[in-house]
């Protein structure tokens, strides 16, 4: 039991604990309308999009915070006008944009006189860093993702499911869908500090991605999504400490395996149900 209870002993170590949780939850949240709307390259792009906001945040000396959320809402918004009114398709539009913004962060970074090693840490995660007015800033951002989704719950999912028939019924669907390339971008942002620009769409996909192997409605699937996001990281937070390893690729591995389990198991199961023989007439 000290393996569990002796790293709580650090205050460090909770609030990692703590940002790792909300992390997991609100990325499975959103992570499930990008799964279902095929937008898992959206979240790779936009994480190094907001690379450039974050070098800037640190030039003007503004908290990292406000300026990864600009560079990333505004690539989101971008990429959603450009897709609707340059007509081209979305993945091109992503391509073009977020290499972008990603070359404009490397050239500002290339400018700083000398090496930036806290710059540097936001590519791959430190979330064992993490102060007590990042994990305040990192929760309500959090709090914002988290309700507007439960009060556009029904819009966004049948704008999700039914996009024609969504603007048919008179929805807003081309605002719905930059409201929900807006939380994509936040989310995000949230995630940066945890997991870094690198690995954040694991954090955003890999929860959704199992929970669809094994959930036959969309509801099922965000609450099981939001059950491996929540208890994942906090392994993987666990196992970093005991092994002194990187936190976020560990967190990434944990939800990587969970998902090669559930999935080998699912194969399993049909298999063995093919298996069965008929019953004889």
């Amino acid at each position: 039991m000290n393996l569990i209870f002796d790293p709580l002993t650090y205050p460090f170590f909770v609030r990692a604990l703590a940002a790792s949780a909300i992390v997991g939850l609100v990325c499975a949240t959103v992570g499930s309308f990008m799964v279902l709307r095929g937008l898992a390259f959206m979240g790779d792009a936009l994480s190094h999009s907001a690379f450039p906001g974050v070098v800037a945040a640190y030039l003007i000396g503004a908290p990292f915070y406000l300026g990864a959320s600009i560079a990333a809402v505004g690539t989101a918004l971008a990429i959603g006008w450009v897709t609707r009114q340059g007509k081209i398709r979305g993945d091109t539009a992503i391509g073009v944009l977020f290499a972008g913004m990603f070359a404009l962060g490397v050239f500002m970074f290339s400018l700083i006189p000398n090496y930036v090693g806290d710059l540097f840490g936001f590519l791959f995660g430190e979330v064992l860093g993490i102060g007590l007015n990042d994990l305040i800033s990192l929760a309500v951002l959090a709090a914002i993702v988290l309700v507007t989704v439960a009060l556009l719950w029904k819009e966004l999912l049948y704008s999700t499911f039914d996009p024609l028939g969504a603007a048919a019924s008179g929805l807003p669907v081309a605002r719905l869908d930059y409201l929900l390339l807006a939380l994509i971008a936040l989310t995000i942002v949230i995630s940066l500090q945890s997991v870094g620009i690198i690995l954040v769409v694991a954090m955003l996909v890999t929860p959704a991605a199992t929970a669809q192997l094994i959930s036959r409605s969309f509801g099922r699937l965000v609450v099981m999504a939001g059950a491996i996001g929540l208890v994942c990281p906090m392994i993987g937070l666990y196992l970093s400490y005991w092994l002194n390893s990187a936190t976020g690729a560990t967190i990434v591995l944990v939800e990587t395996a969970a998902f090669v389990l559930v999935l080998a198991w699912t194969m399993l199961a049909a298999g063995s149900r093919h298996s069965v023989p008929e019953p004889a007439v």
